[in-house]
């Protein structure tokens, strides 16, 4: 009657590339709970084929673990962090068989290299290379996250779209 419009209202979205490439596993085939239950976030792991891990888009270094660099947390230039975990129980490693190429508070590139590991060291050591990449719970800014491919991926490939 008065010409007022809803407008609708559109949520943004960033698709998130594999920082590694190998064989795509749901959260459910980890073998850890905190990650299967999805305790930790939504989101996809995979089973490497190689010891490297890029950045899966343009974003900064939230956080490496510094003395075991098992773990980094990538914040999107939205705000939206993503966690990539190399292997399970590699914590106890304690840096044995990683190399770090970025230090926390560092401006990354998609593809840029994040971090090498080495799969023999992992696995010597009784630790598994399945790397869980999710989205941890507790963002306010996060709409859903979608899984958008389920296939092998090669790195650098989109596998998860996060909406916020």
């Amino acid at each position: 009657m008065f010409g007022f419009k809803k407008k609708k209202i559109e949520s943004l979205s960033i698709d998130i590339s594999s920082p590694l490439s190998g064989q795509f596993l749901t959260l459910d085939e980890v073998q850890d709970e905190a990650f299967s239950s999805k305790a930790m976030g939504e989101g996809f792991a995979i089973l490497p084929d190689s010891g490297r891990v890029i950045a899966p888009f343009d974003g900064i270094i939230a956080h490496i673990m510094e003395k075991s660099k098992h773990a980094i947390l990538i914040e999107h230039n939205s705000g939206v962090q993503l966690l990539i975990h190399v292997g399970m129980d590699t914590v106890s490693l304690k840096g044995k068989g990683f190399t770090a190429h970025v230090s926390n508070s560092d401006r990354v590139k998609k593809g840029q290299l994040l971090l090498e590991f080495d799969m023999e060291t992992l696995r010597e050591n009784g630790c598994s290379t399945v790397t869980p990449i999710v989205v941890p719970g507790g963002q306010d800014n996060i709409s859903r996250v979608e899984v958008v491919s389920e296939s092998k991926q090669p790195e650098n490939e989109t596998v998860l779209r996060i909406f916020y």
